[in-house]
């Protein structure tokens, strides 16, 4: 594609309740795209096709287009246009890649494309009842997962939760609750161990204080650098509690974060004197069946490898979002690779920094390329699967090799 990531800034993750719960959720948002104009200064903003963003809630400060208030917010010029893009977990990956083929088409020479998710600030709703005085008024938590629910999708479908799912491909795979608190171990042993490599992708969020100066929140803050496997064992399953083996030690968290990219074409490049970090090679998305949706991840990115010419053997770098353990182990057997792969998630997954759903796919694609680069790589794959029965993936070639 015509289409290059130049540069990206991330927040800090943040834990569910944690250091980043006296933001707003659409300052937060603006927080990485002002951070990102800064560090391109000789940049003409009236010269940015599109803010798009990713957002999963967009139930209360995300709502009415967190994209557009957010640009807003940071400074951008009101002929700016801002649109927010919402395919759950993959709602950042999917705001890049709008972004991606309005360049490849040439509807814009520039885009900043990112995501965000509050899920700390995530509000409660409340339906209207059916009829005056009704009292069939329903209140749902939209943080995560179904509300609302569709008795006919539900009969053909089943709404189960996320970590329901991840059961079922447990059940399906015959994934040993061993090889799940393994893998989520070594998450956080890379986690806990690159965090200086990660602060390249982050700006410091300024938390304020009642009554002390503010605070500088500048590391992700889920990380749990003391787990060990024996800590693991003695976890309870969180989700079946006869039988199960998915855990909260082996799953990802609710978090707190946002991103923003700046993406150019050939011709943006050359316009504004942008130096690449990686062209987006090609991407797909597909469907799957809701009840083992986090099996997404191996036909998208079987297809965008196909799309691009290349095979897994040729990805230097995969970086795979880690929604559970029993997930992610799912997709690497079915690819044939092994458990452990080098290339996997070095500096850890969503199970060890967190998974803010809106925000995720575009943290993917950031730290991917930034990995890419460092490592000298020439191509990476980055994929993850998404809520109802979907997968995302896309490839990404080294333009500084």
């Amino acid at each position: 594609m015509n289409a290059f990531i130049v540069d990206g800034v991330r927040t800090p993750i943040g834990s569910f309740g944690g250091s980043l719960s006296p933001i707003r959720t659409d300052d937060l948002a603006a927080l990485s795209i002002r951070a990102l104009l800064e560090r391109h200064a000789s940049l003409d903003p009236r010269c940015i096709g599109d803010v798009l963003l990713g957002c999963a809630n967009q139930a209360g400060e995300d709502n009415r287009n967190v994209a557009r208030m957010a640009s807003l917010l940071a400074g951008l010029p009101q002929e700016v246009p801002g649109e927010t893009i919402n395919r759950l977990c993959a709602s950042g990956m999917g705001a890049a890649l709008h972004g991606a083929r309005m360049l490849h088409c040439n509807d814009a020479d520039v885009v900043l494309a990112g995501g965000v998710e509050h899920m700390t600030r995530g509000p409660w709703v409340f339906s209207k009842a059916s009829k005056p005085f009704g009292r069939d008024s329903e209140m749902h938590d939209t943080s995560f997962g179904w509300r609302f629910i569709n008795p006919k999708l539900e009969a053909i479908y089943g709404t189960d939760g996320m970590g329901q799912t991840a059961e079922n491909l447990v059940d399906l795979h015959q994934i040993s609750r061993e090889d799940q608190d393994a893998f989520a171990h070594w998450s956080q042993q890379k986690a806990a161990s690159s965090g200086e490599v990660r602060s390249e992708e982050m700006v410091s969020v300024s938390i304020p204080q009642k009554k002390a100066a503010a605070i500088e929140f500048t590391q992700d803050e889920f990380v749990k650098a003391g787990t060990t496997r024996d800590i693991l064992a003695k976890l309870r399953p969180a989700f079946r509690k006869e039988g199960g083996s998915v855990t909260a030690g082996n799953s990802s968290g609710l978090n707190d974060g946002s991103a923003a990219m700046l993406l150019a074409n050939e011709t943006g490049l050359k316009l504004h004197g942008l130096e690449p970090l990686c062209r987006i090679v090609s991407s797909a998305v597909v469907g799957v069946e809701p009840r083992i949706m986090g099996i997404g991840p191996v036909e998208a990115s079987n297809q965008a490898l196909l799309k691009a010419g290349l095979t897994m053997n040729d990805m230097g770098l995969i970086e795979l979002n880690e929604a559970f353990s029993a997930q992610a182990l799912a997709c690497i057997r079915q690819w044939g690779i092994s458990d452990f792969d080098e290339r996997l998630n070095p500096l850890g997954g969503a199970i060890a920094l967190g998974h803010p759903l809106g925000m995720t796919g575009a943290r993917l694609l950031l730290t991917a390329s930034k990995q890419l680069v460092r490592s000298g790589k020439q191509y990476a794959l980055v994929t993850l699967c998404v809520g109802v029965g979907q997968g995302y993936a896309t490839v990404l070639e080294n333009m500084q090799r």
